[in-house]
């Protein structure tokens, strides 16, 4: 292995700092578990629109706050400009 390779190897496995959003994941987790049906999350990462539709829809039925409650777990939702939560 020359010195090219050793440098890609011990960069692949290193975590890539970027921008991130000013909005915790905790407080949305919290918000989708317990006011979910009612959009509130979207409305504190400031997704006004979606978090409208989840309240006309109540959380499209629970599937849609689900679906919101796994992504922000596993850190993949983003806030309305597309940056990740704060872990």
């Amino acid at each position: 292995m020359d010195q090219t390779d050793n440098n890609v190897a011990a960069t692949a496995g290193a975590a890539v700092a970027g921008p991130v959003s000013d909005k915790a994941m905790v407080p949305a987790a919290l918000l989708c578990f317990f006011l979910g049906a009612l959009g509130l999350h979207r409305f504190y990462v400031g997704k006004i629109g979606t978090g409208i539709l989840m309240l006309l829809t109540l959380g499209g039925l629970g599937i849609w706050t689900l679906i919101d409650l796994v992504m922000i777990i596993v850190g993949s939702f983003k806030d309305k400009d597309g940056l990740p939560l704060q872990r």
